[in-house]
Parts: structure tokens; C-alpha cells; sequence
């Protein structure tokens, strides 16, 4: 007799954390990750060896934050009756949302304080958390001010020690914007492209003096958004003419000119996903190789 195939579940993780002591978000052996830390966690409560693997929605470099990471996880469906309680020998049966309820609860005492899981929910049908994302919106944070920054923001703000024009940045950053090879804003990886839509690329300065780059984009690849920030400051400095990024861009190689901006000022702020209907396609359509069509 065939033996039946344990049921599964999807769980959804919204998370966020300083990444100051960590070595980014991908498990790694002997290092500190995210990714570590959070299966560690979900092992013991759940009493699962091994953990599933963890996928999220986009790999955070070392020193980058968050506050609005997404993972999924696929588990047994009976790993979560571990959380249930068991009082005078009697079993409490609960449904599926109290159980999230309680994992959330559980992690968050078991979890280093610099990292939290928010929400744990039951993903819908075709949720990925990674390929079903539409985008993801980052933040970086700059003080120019001249005796420096807020030591109590020292870990999420980068001090830079000459004064920056927002208006050069933004007009140099109108010129990113769209669908391209951004092959000279990242580092490759074998078999990855570097084809993006950067959808959103803009300074404010904030009640507080800051300097905020929103960054938006249906994806990034490795080092984009802190190597996009680096061309711009040095616009904003006035050691590069406006029209500088653009020509980086079209060239689609690594320029030695290009400075990657420190880790410690970036933070990912949001994914967006679709409603439920699409996010099997949506999955299908990110998972397909893109090329430029000119």
C-alpha cells in the first residue's frame, strides 16, 4: 500500500530587522543570518529537524535592514499542533489562525531582539514570496549635516561629510528610471539577468534634515540600490556632471567610478504583491528570462 504524502501548509512571514550584526539574510555556515536565525527558531518551536527551507522576497546584503521583509515556508500541517498547549492532561485543539497566533507569539520569545516576525498568516493559493512580488521599495538614508549625524540613528543613517544638492540627484536619477540592463549598477551572477524596471528613484529632504531616496523596482540585483545611491551622491556633490549615472547606465558595465554606498542606510520598507487571483501568474511571468526589446 502506497504510503499518503504528509499535508502541507504555506506559511507567510512579514519581518523585519536590524541587520547590523548580521551577515545578510542567506543562511551561510558559520555566520549569523537572517535566514539562520528565523529557521533555528521555527526548529525548535515546531520541533522540526531539518527546518524547511525559508524563501524570501528579496536577499538582504550584510548590514541592511528591514521592516518590511516577506518569507514563505512550506511545513506538515500537524508541525503546528506543537504549538498547542497541554493542561491536565487533556489536548487543546485549536484552529489554524489561533496556531499562527501562537507561533507569531512563540517566535517573538524565542527570536534575538533584532529580528521579529510581525504577522505569520496561512499564504493563499499561488503566493510565492518571492516570484509573486510586483516590487519592492527600499529606503536610503543620508545626514550631510556638518557636525554629523544622531548617534541614536548611527546603525540606519549614513553620514556623508560634504553638503548634497537634491535637485541634481533627482534630475540625475529621472534619467534611471525605466526598464534596462543595469549590468554597471550590479554585480552578476552566473545565469542571473541584469534586465530591471526601476520604477521610482527619488530624494526628499525630511522634517529632520535627512536626505530619503526612495527606491522602487519590480526587482533589484546584487549591490543595485546602494551602487545607484553612490552615482547620485557623487552628483550631489557636484563631482559629476548630472548626465553621469545615465552614461554609466548605457554603457551596462562596471564602472570604477561608481562607489557603492554604505549598507547601513538601506532598508527594504515594502513588497507588494497582487491580489490572490493573480499571483500564480505574476510567479510565472517573474520567473522567465527577461531581454531588452528595443
Amino acid at each position: 500500500m502506497a504510503e499518503v504524502e504528509p499535508r502541507t501548509i504555506r506559511l507567510r512571514l512579514d519581518l523585519g530587522y536590524d541587520g547590523t550584526e548580521f551577515s545578510g539574510w542567506a543562511r551561510q555556515p558559520g555566520r549569523r543570518t537572517v535566514q539562520g536565525e528565523l529557521e533555528s527558531a521555527l526548529g525548535r518551536i515546531l520541533r522540526l529537524d531539518p527546518v524547511p527551507s525559508l524563501t524570501v522576497a528579496g536577499r538582504t546584503d550584510a548590514g541592511v535592514h528591514a521592516r518590511g521583509q516577506v518569507a514563505h515556508v512550506d511545513l506538515p500541517v500537524e508541525a503546528l499542533s506543537a504549538v498547542e498547549s497541554r493542561r491536565s492532561g487533556s489536548e487543546e485543539t485549536l484552529g489554524t489562525p489561533e496556531r499562527l497566533l501562537r507561533l507569531t507569539r512563540r517566535l517573538a520569545g524565542v527570536l534575538p531582539p533584532d529580528v521579529r516576525v510581525h504577522r505569520v498568516t496561512e499564504a493563499p493559493e499561488g503566493f510565492d514570496a518571492r516570484f509573486s512580488a510586483l516590487s519592492r521599495r527600499y529606503a536610503y538614508r543620508v545626514c550631510d549635516a556638518v557636525g554629523g549625524g544622531d548617534p541614536l540613528r548611527r546603525r540606519e543613517v549614513v553620514w556623508y561629510p560634504r553638503p548634497l544638492d537634491v535637485d541634481l540627484m533627482n534630475a540625475a536619477a529621472g534619467r534611471l528610471l525605466g526598464e534596462h540592463d543595469f549590468a554597471a549598477f550590479c554585480k552578476r551572477r552566473d545565469g542571473a539577468t541584469t534586465i530591471r524596471e526601476l520604477q521610482r528613484l527619488e530624494w526628499v529632504r525630511d522634517d529632520e534634515g535627512l536626505l530619503v531616496a526612495t527606491v522602487v523596482a519590480d526587482a533589484f540585483c546584487h549591490s543595485m540600490v546602494r551602487a545607484l545611491v553612490g552615482s547620485l551622491l557623487a552628483v550631489g556633490e557636484g563631482l559629476r556632471p548630472v548626465d553621469w549615472p545615465g552614461q554609466v547606465l548605457a554603457k551596462a558595465v562596471r564602472d570604477s567610478g561608481v562607489n557603492v554606498a554604505p549598507a547601513h542606510g538601506l532598508c527594504l520598507e515594502e513588497v507588494r504583491y497582487p491580489d490572490g487571483a493573480e499571483l500564480t501568474r505574476r510567479a510565472e511571468l517573474t520567473r522567465r528570462v527577461r531581454t531588452l526589446t528595443r
